[in-house]
């Protein structure tokens, strides 16, 4: 399959801010499941390639802009060829251990609540069937509903509100795993419309990593595991670690978003066929 991603996310302040600084995670790397051909992050006009690696293997950068900053303006444009492994992740550097991705975090802290969640699931034929069931179990405890979670929203309130979005089962279905043992791992990246389920998006899923197979994709947003609609940008305990982008502001106040996301699919049968959401993202 071979995708093509238009991203553009305004940031805009309610007064002038006198200075905008962010940090950038939205380079894809090449995997066994996607080859990146073009790659383009674009900050206010100014091309900005990634300068390092963060301590999970991200592409990173970061830029300031300075002076009565009303309006930042972040593009991505890129094309990316991908292939569906079924989830399984292969060929991605790895710099932590395992046992890192059992702890868990600010967003991810473990309580009654997700442990009695996750201890539902028994044992049965193997790791990928039981982590399937907790999959679909995390998607049946919470439904998709924008605008009821923000970015700071743990595991546990999104679990109690019964409501969140994809970036809330991410974090819930991290959690849950971990309680059964295995290292959970949150991750950030696009998903076309061609998706059995869903629409053009930045998304957020979880890798789960089982023994003899190594780590392992569950989207329990879409009850799937990612497959050739998915590109994989960046991964980490959590959103914080993850997230495409992070700042500060001096002055400004209040900050608004407004994310459009246009992905065009052009796999042999579909060839030129496109699709386009607008909304906004946390």
């Amino acid at each position: 399959m071979h995708l093509t991603i238009h991203h553009e996310t305004h940031y805009r302040y309610s007064e002038p801010a006198l200075r905008v600084t962010q940090a950038l995670r939205l380079w894809p790397a090449d995997s066994a499941s996607q080859t990146v051909h073009e790659w383009q992050v674009v900050v206010d006009g100014v091309r900005l390639p990634y300068v390092t690696r963060d301590g999970f293997s991200n592409p990173v950068a970061t830029h300031t802009v300075n002076g009565a900053v009303d309006e930042v303006v972040v593009e991505v444009h890129g094309r990316v060829q991908t292939e569906d492994l079924h989830g399984v992740v292969r060929g991605t550097i790895e710099l932590l251990p395992i046992q890192f991705f059992l702890y868990e975090t600010s967003l991810t802290a473990v309580d009654s609540s997700i442990r009695d969640l996750a201890r539902q699931v028994e044992p049965g034929e193997g790791d990928i069937e039981r982590l399937h069931r907790l999959c679909n179990l995390v998607r049946d405890h919470l439904d998709y509903i924008p605008g009821q979670t923000d970015a700071e929203t743990t595991a546990s309130e999104a679990l109690a509100l019964g409501a969140g979005v994809c970036q809330d089962h991410a974090h819930l279905l991290a959690a849950a795993a971990r309680v059964l043992g295995y290292p959970a791992r949150y991750v950030s990246g696009y998903l076309s419309a061609g998706a059995e389920t869903g629409e053009a998006a930045s998304h957020a899923w979880a890798e789960i990593h089982v023994a003899d197979f190594g780590w392992v994709g569950f989207d329990a947003a879409n009850r799937i595991c990612p497959n050739e609609h998915y590109v994989r940008i960046a991964s980490g305990r959590d959103y914080h670690d993850a997230a495409p982008v992070r700042g500060l502001q001096l002055g400004g106040k209040s900050e608004s978003l407004e994310v459009s996301v246009d992905i065009g699919e052009s796999p042999a049968k579909a060839a030129g066929q496109r699709y386009k959401s607008h909304g906004t993202a946390q």
